[in-house]
């Protein structure tokens, strides 16, 4: 169609994060705003609900360009609505202007409402990102029964469960819980926004110890610290492939935990995907791969 029906374009990309893979990771919409172009927020909800992946994010970009800057503002948009942070949608944005628009930089700062996300290339594959670290904190397993009941049914598999400033519940299982059993865990997902009594949780994470006996192992036979499953229905994601911000909190609980700083992580989704993970100076450094799988333009 004309350029009059559509007047303003932006090229937009489909990667998926935290994989090597096609087709698994978490998948991540990438728009380029270049400097003179204006999306409002209506535009940028609508073309997030238009891809309804778990997150849509829009790199901008005040002056100068993509291949020789090194600071680019950086917003996040589920299908619903905007969000603060999105941490494999950051690794995904770094993609991009590392791999396949050739930037020159070793590091990239991102400004956001979460404030500044610092990215490093890690090797030839791999992208560092580094969050903010969000420990969580003990709170009454009372005040969570009715959530527990939709989550995992029986509350005798829980050995632990905290709460991080930022919303996040982490759930943690019983050591001896398998890997399988943990998979097979069917939350009633349109029944946990309104078991949540509290009103003020943002998502939540069950995890469990790995352990060669419960079946925790990559497909080389590595030992993983921990995995993972988020559920993210308060705003509209059931559960999340893989999630970074998910990670600045069950990384810190699992570093105490372990009494490690370095740490490798599955996240047990249907696609499932495998970070490395440091916990240092109240920061979370996350690194993963990452694949481009679509590549095109976006009329608005």
């Amino acid at each position: 169609m004309s350029g009059d029906i559509f007047p303003l374009s932006v090229p937009i990309y489909i990667v998926d994060a935290f994989t090597d893979r096609p087709f698994s990771g978490n998948p991540a919409a990438i728009c380029l705003v270049s400097p003179g172009q204006v999306l409002t927020n209506e535009q940028m909800q609508r073309v997030g609900t238009e891809m309804n992946l778990p997150e849509t994010a829009f790199i901008s970009l005040d002056k100068g360009d993509f291949v020789t800057e090194n600071v680019f503002g950086l917003r996040f948009f589920t299908p619903t609505v905007e969000i603060d942070l999105c941490g494999h949608a950051t690794l995904a944005s770094a993609a991009i202007l590392f791999k396949e628009l050739g930037n020159s930089s070793n590091e990239i700062t991102f400004t956001s409402r979460s404030g500044p996300l610092t990215v490093k290339r890690f090797d030839k594959t791999k992208i560092s990102l580094n969050l903010p670290e969000n420990a969580p904190s003990p709170v009454n397993l009372a005040d969570y029964k009715d959530l527990l009941k939709v989550t995992v049914t029986d509350e005798c598999l829980v050995q632990d469960i905290q709460l991080s400033k930022t919303g996040l519940l982490i759930v943690r299982l019983k050591d001896d819980v398998t890997r399988e059993t943990f998979e097979e865990l069917n939350p009633q997902i349109d029944r946990m926004v309104e078991a949540d009594v509290t009103k003020s949780l943002k998502g939540l994470g069950i995890t469990l110890k790995g352990l060669r006996e419960n079946g925790c192992v990559d497909s080389k036979g590595n030992v993983y610290d921990f995995v993972s499953r988020y559920f993210v229905p308060w705003i509209g994601v059931p559960e999340d492939p893989v999630t970074g911000s998910w990670h600045t909190v069950a990384s810190p609980y699992w570093a105490k935990e372990l009494n490690k700083v370095n740490l490798y992580a599955h996240q047990c989704s249907k696609r499932g995907g495998d970070l490395w993970l440091t916990v240092e100076r109240e920061r979370v450094i996350l690194t993963g791969d990452s694949v481009i799988n679509l590549r095109g333009m976006f009329s608005l």
